[in-house]
């Protein structure tokens, strides 16, 4: 199991690697923005939440296909690994027709959440111009999955890590504006994003032409016709997935838009305090990403017993790093939140509410683990009905009734702490009946895994 630990280390840490460039283009635009004035702070924190939960929700039906791609590779069926990325190509197109209507007509959203008139502009512009780049941005997905499922990362990292080198003087400079750019506010921000996302396209495509670890999988041939059987294959796996990811997502984004009624400054502080959650999400999804990928080569191979064994071992360090992430968050709340704003009330209030992000994030490291690892045996409708039930019942409105409602000393309290207490709660009641489910799937799979 030592060499199995090494192998999943070093995946995990090369997924995190590039994930945490890419969750660097948030932190970047949330810094830039905030430094830029509050109320573009405020603009992105709404716009970011629309953007974040489609694009995270269609990611995740493209994701869904690591399993499935990992178990051809272990089975030592490359070329069908070829023919797959290439039927999964008209699943692509389907997902971006349906992203790009909701982020070009976000009114009813908008409406819906009662978001201020005052934000509405920003917001619908900085929407538009992602739009645009949602395309770009699911192709190379397919990319990223594509090397996790032959365990080779590493391509994909150093071009994320590239990424940000080109996002961050891209942000201040089209948000700031300078040598001849008039400034744009927020919507630069979004300018900056499209244009990193068409490089990093860009790059992929001649990467997969260029490099000989592609070759065997025969990828470069003419495209047939859509396969329905596959394609159900397909979206049996990723569109649960995908709903279940949309679930968990939204009970986490649409608090900003429910948040941006209170006024800038909840909104503002809460972009901090969910900039920060996601970034210590990067942790656990990494790890489970790259056990999820070991997990499903082992199946592919026919061996169960080395696969429950990684199970177990992986979601033993979810679990300690989910503790440490918490430790490390309440011991520096203060300065992480200074470090995000110059404004002293904005900071204040963020820093409170880090002590609700920290219970938040101990849970979340432990079900995001065991949801990964479930979509490995091909469950994942047990999945997307717990969301449902606890993180949209529960935590999301759960959260808006103690905010906007309550009894007692909870009663109407306008601030962004009722959504994020409520969300720890929700997440810790997941956490507990995913491992439980997990554990049942683990037995019915063969004996009693070791411990």
């Amino acid at each position: 199991m030592r060499s199995e630990l090494s192998t999943i280390a070093r995946h995990a840490l090369t997924v995190l690697a590039g994930q945490l460039a890419i969750m660097a283009f948030g932190v970047t635009d949330t810094i830039v923005a905030g430094r830029y004035s509050p109320a573009a702070l405020a603009a992105l924190s709404v716009g970011s939440a629309v953007f974040v939960s489609v694009y995270i929700s269609l990611m995740g039906i493209l994701q869904a296909l690591l399993p499935l791609w990992s178990e051809q590779r272990g089975a030592g069926r490359l070329p069908a690994m070829g023919r797959s990325l290439r039927q999964s190509l008209y699943l692509c197109l389907g997902i971006c027709v349906l992203g790009m209507t909701v982020l070009l007509s976000p009114d009813a959203i908008l409406r819906w959440t009662d978001v201020p008139e005052a934000l509405k502009a920003d917001v619908r512009n900085y929407l538009s111009i992602l739009a645009w780049g949602l395309p770009p941005a699911m192709l190379f997905r397919i990319y990223s999955t594509l090397n996790q499922s032959l365990g080779r990362p590493q391509l994909v990292t150093w071009l994320q890590v590239g990424a940000l080198a080109l996002k961050l003087p891209l942000s201040i400079w089209f948000t700031f504006g300078g040598a001849g750019l008039p400034a744009l506010g927020v919507a630069g921000c979004a300018w900056a994003t499209l244009v990193v996302n068409y490089t990093l396209l860009g790059l992929g495509l001649w990467l997969v032409r260029t490099q000989s670890l592609y070759a065997p999988l025969l990828l470069w041939r003419r495209m047939e016709r859509p396969d329905w059987t596959q394609l159900g294959q397909f979206l049996r796996l990723g569109l649960p997935a995908g709903m279940a990811i949309l679930v968990e997502v939204t009970s986490f984004t649409l608090v900003a838009l429910f948040v941006a009624r209170q006024g800038n400054l909840a909104a503002a502080s809460h972009q901090i305090a969910a900039n920060l959650a996601a970034v210590c999400y990067m942790v656990p999804l990494s790890l489970a990403i790259a056990t999820s990928a070991r997990v499903s080569w082992w199946r592919g191979a026919g061996d169960e017993v080395r696969a429950r064994q990684l199970v177990v071992l992986g979601l033993r360090l979810a679990a300690l790093m989910g503790l440490v992430l918490t430790a490390l968050l309440l011991i520096s709340r203060h300065l992480l939140a200074a470090i995000y704003t110059s404004d002293a009330q904005v900071a204040a209030l963020a820093a409170s509410l880090l002590l609700w992000v920290g219970a938040y994030h101990a849970a979340d490291a432990v079900q995001t683990f065991c949801i990964f690892v479930l979509r490995c045996y091909r469950i994942t409708v047990a999945p997307l009905l717990t969301y449902c039930v606890l993180l949209w019942g529960g935590g999301l409105a759960g959260g808006y009734w103690l905010a906007y409602g309550g009894v007692g000393p909870w009663s109407g309290r306008p601030t962004p702490a009722p959504f994020w207490a409520m969300s720890a709660l929700a997440l810790g009641i997941t956490a507990l009946a995913f491992s439980g489910l997990l554990w049942h799937t683990l037995r019915r799979h063969g004996a009693q895994p070791a411990s």
